[in-house]
């Protein structure tokens, strides 16, 4: 004990100053005379350096604990007015959602849509309709029927601008982008040889699908309010929890609706709004006044707006029926009957495009919009406009001798969601029997099947969450193969042709040991074939699905047998160059100890006397931990020990360990051929048989392409139509200096500059990049005459 003592008092514990430096600690604290109890040699009175290095850090801790907790030199140093407001400026960014991770196998919001979905389409669909209590709600006010549902406060201007936009509530960069231009009081655009300028619309309707990926507090008011907020804020008065009992709570001093100048907005639910019942919808738009500085005055999830120049809005909600209600359907024909006159024009919006969905699926949907729009509208509906697809397409009528019930299809859902393909619905051309042709589309045709490439190169980049499925998938299709044993005539000289041919080989025997003798591989594989079948849209025939299907499986199941006898081979490799598997499962424990004793010498024997005196833990801890860790190693001595002695001969716990080691590399190595294989699925998919479009772009969560569309009723009753679009979404914002600099007003659609946050870099600003994409005229009705319509006049 002395011996080791004076080893470490003279290598370890050097002195490093005197304790007469300070009289105030004594040596006994100082440790010198503690530890050495009088042995250590030289004076007793030196200082430890393992003291010093103790001292210094306790008071480090101390000054900074000090420094934290004291507010003096905050209050005696305060930051400039300059200074503070450049630090406010870089520490305020819009807290905005990323887009929906839609192939996530780890998002509780996904697997709560799944839930949701489920039942809503057993208990909501056909049991109980929302829209059943609130036409039993209608109630009329002033005498006037149906007064929550029907509004013409803007019937009697001379003009009038709106805008449509449908499927926000995505990403936030997005949903902003499109709301930032919804808010400004006016776009300039340039022509190609002037500019015009669009007035802010007075009107906002927005067609559904507010947020994803299901409906709650948390997605509403982080994924739409939060944006429509930044791009225009709610009058000061707004509180996030007031309830609106009484609509429209007009603002103070004013009497009726139609004296408010302000902005408003009416929105009809979408499919993912009724995931919960319309719960969340009807608290959130029903029952509040405001979405940002929009002043919301509906009551119920569908309604019917009087506008001027004997032009009408029909906002439809089609629920997860496809189709309006009977009592829906019951006071849209009162109210053509009672109000709409023979040479008004109607505009429908609903949530799905039921023209182009039923064109694509060879279906027959909403019945009752059909009757409607048929055999009481009778060519009074000019316009029908829809979201629920995430891009641009507009279709006119052609001249023909065939009654023309709809004089244009617009499709808009491009508010904030990832994009959808335009190249799948190119062949769309009939609608009741009159024929239509296309008048635009954004992204073109060619641009959307570019884009739909992506999938081959993006997918793991864009839905890295899929690997934690993928891999244990392809696990489990190859679990019963492993270990493969007899490998060596893969491995002998032979030519490369012969390599490849043994490899094959070999891989197909595997193959068929599954269909044999494998439980496990061989019902994952059969479970895996029936969910690619099912995946496969219902649009085919069944023996189509089944060969697709079956094809699909195949080149996974291929590529995880081709990854599995990879991996064995490595492994087969390594043990017999005796890289592995050559001192048991400790391998890495007898590396350590050579690389110690040649680096570390201990000439003392200290190792020998701490290994003594822990009764064996160190240096067996040491060893057992570097075990655990040496993965490859017990992998390859565990393979050598079944080959040699067969599977049974391990314990249960070995087997676990065993499979366990294998999963890590295995996950590791299979992650991205499983990726890249899915998305090749896709693009072959969406490509060259146009199914999945749905599937083949919510993986690629593209943000860009964002549009909206902006009407204008002119004082000669026609209806000038203006899509509008960004190509690029910016991915940065900061603080707008021209809003923070603007003298705040009461309301805020009176500032010049009423959003607060723009583009990082100015190029790259919504404002600067908006253009165009489509542009065309609706003339008012004069004469209805079904037999004579030549079709609609555009411009």
């Amino acid at each position: 004990m002395n011996e080791l003592k004076d080893q470490v008092c003279s290598s370890w514990f050097a002195p490093v100053g005197s304790a007469s430096d300070y009289p105030l600690l004594s040596k006994w604290v100082i440790y010198g005379e503690l530890a050495c109890s009088g042995s250590c040699p030289g004076s007793s009175d030196e200082i430890s350096p393992i003291y010093s290095l103790w001292a210094t850090f306790i008071g480090l801790y101390i000054a900074n604990y000090v420094v934290e907790r004291s507010s003096g030199w905050a209050l005696t140093h305060p930051l400039s007015v300059k200074e503070y407001e450049e630090l406010k400026k870089k520490q305020m960014k819009p807290d905005f959602l990323d887009m929906v991770p839609w192939y996530s196998g780890t998002s509780a919001d996904l697997f709560k849509t799944a839930f949701d979905l489920l039942v809503s389409v057993t208990v909501f669909v056909g049991r109980f309709d929302m829209r059943m209590m609130q036409a039993s709600m209608n109630k009329a006010c002033d005498g006037v029927p149906h007064a929550d549902i029907l509004y013409d406060h803007f019937s009697e201007k001379e003009d009038l601008w709106f805008d449509f936009m449908a499927d926000t509530g995505d990403g936030g960069n997005s949903s902003y982008t499109v709301a930032r231009l919804l808010a400004q009081p006016s776009i300039r655009l340039n022509t190609k040889d002037s500019f015009r300028v669009l007035p802010r619309g007075d009107l906002l309707l927005i067609g559904g699908d507010l947020a994803y990926p299901n409906p709650s507090a948390f997605t509403y008011e982080r994924r739409l309010f939060t944006p429509f907020e930044y791009a225009l804020q709610p009058p000061p008065w707004y509180r996030v929890e007031h309830i609106a009992v009484n609509k429209p709570e007009v603002p103070c001093g004013l009497s009726e609706l139609k004296q408010y100048d302000g902005p408003q907005c009416f929105v009809i639910p979408g499919n993912h709004d009724w995931f919960d019942g319309l719960h969340t919808f009807m608290r959130y738009i029903c029952h509040k006044s405001w979405l940002g500085g929009w002043f919301m005055p509906q009551k119920k999830s569908y309604f019917a707006l009087q506008l001027p120049k004997r032009w009408w809005v029909f906002g439809l909600d089609l629920a997860l029926h496809a189709d309006i209600d009977v009592y829906q359907f019951k006071f849209f024909v009162e109210l053509i009957k009672d109000k709409v006159g023979e040479n008004d024009s109607v505009i429908i919006m609903t949530h799905e495009p039921n023209w182009l969905l039923d064109w694509y699926w060879n279906d027959v949907s909403g019945k009752n919009v059909s009757h409607l729009i048929c055999d009481y509208l009778k060519g009074r509906c000019k316009l029908r406009m829809a979201g629920d697809l995430h891009h641009y397409m507009r279709h006119s009528s052609v001249s023909s001798d065939k009654p023309v019930y709809v004089q244009h299809l617009l499709v808009n859902g491009c508010g904030g969601a990832f994009l959808h393909p335009t190249h799948v619905f190119s062949n769309f051309n009939e609608l009741y029997g009159a024929s239509y042709k296309s008048g635009a589309a954004y992204p073109s045709f060619e641009d959307s099947s570019r884009i739909a490439l992506g999938n081959i190169l993006k997918f793991r980049r864009k839905n890295w969450q899929f690997d934690f499925i993928g891999g244990i998938i392809y696990f489990v299709l190859v679990f019963s193969m492993f270990p493969q044993c007899k490998l060596d005539h893969i491995l002998q000289d032979d030519p490369f042709s012969g390599h490849l041919s043994s490899f094959f080989s070999t891989m197909w025997d595997a193959f068929m040991y599954m269909l044999e003798h494998s439980y496990v591989s061989l019902a994952g594989a059969m479970l895996l074939l029936m969910a690619a079948i099912i995946f496969v849209p219902p649009k085919l025939s069944r023996k189509k699905r089944v060969i697709i299907g079956i094809l699909h499986v195949s080149a996974h199941l291929a590529a995880a047998l081709v990854l599995m006898l990879l991996l064995e081979l490595g492994v087969e490799t390594c043990i017999q160059h005796r890289l592995l598997a050559t001192s048991g499962y400790h391998t890495l424990y007898q590396w350590y100890r050579t690389v110690e004793s040649e680096h570390f010498p201990d000439p003392t024997g200290l190792r020998a006397r701490i290994e003594q005196w822990t009764f064996g833990l160190y240096p067996a801890c040491i060893k057992y931990l570097m075990s655990a860790f040496d993965v490859p190693e017990v992998m390859a001595v565990t393979r050598s020990n079944i080959c040699k002695k067969g599977v049974l001969s391990l314990s249960r716990g070995g087997a676990a360990i065993y499979y366990a080691s294998v999963f890590l590399y295995f996950w590791f190595f299979s992650t991205p051929v499983v990726s890249l294989v899915f998305g090749s699925y896709l693009y072959i998919c969406i490509n060259w048989l146009h199914i999945h479009f749905d599937e083949a772009f919510s993986s690629l969560r593209i943000a860009n392409y964002k549009s909206f569309t902006r009407f204008h009723i002119n004082r000669d009753g026609d209806l000038e139509v203006f899509t509008l679009a960004v190509d690029k979404v910016p991915k940065e914002w900061k603080l707008d200096p021209d809003w923070d600099g603007e003298q705040p007003k009461q309301l805020s659609h009176l500032r010049k500059f009423p959003s607060k946050w723009s583009a990082a870099t100015p190029q790259q600003d919504p404002l600067a990049t908006v253009r165009i994409v489509d542009h065309f005229v609706i003339q008012r009705t004069e004469k209805p005459d079904l037999e004579t319509e030549n079709g609609p006049v555009t411009h």
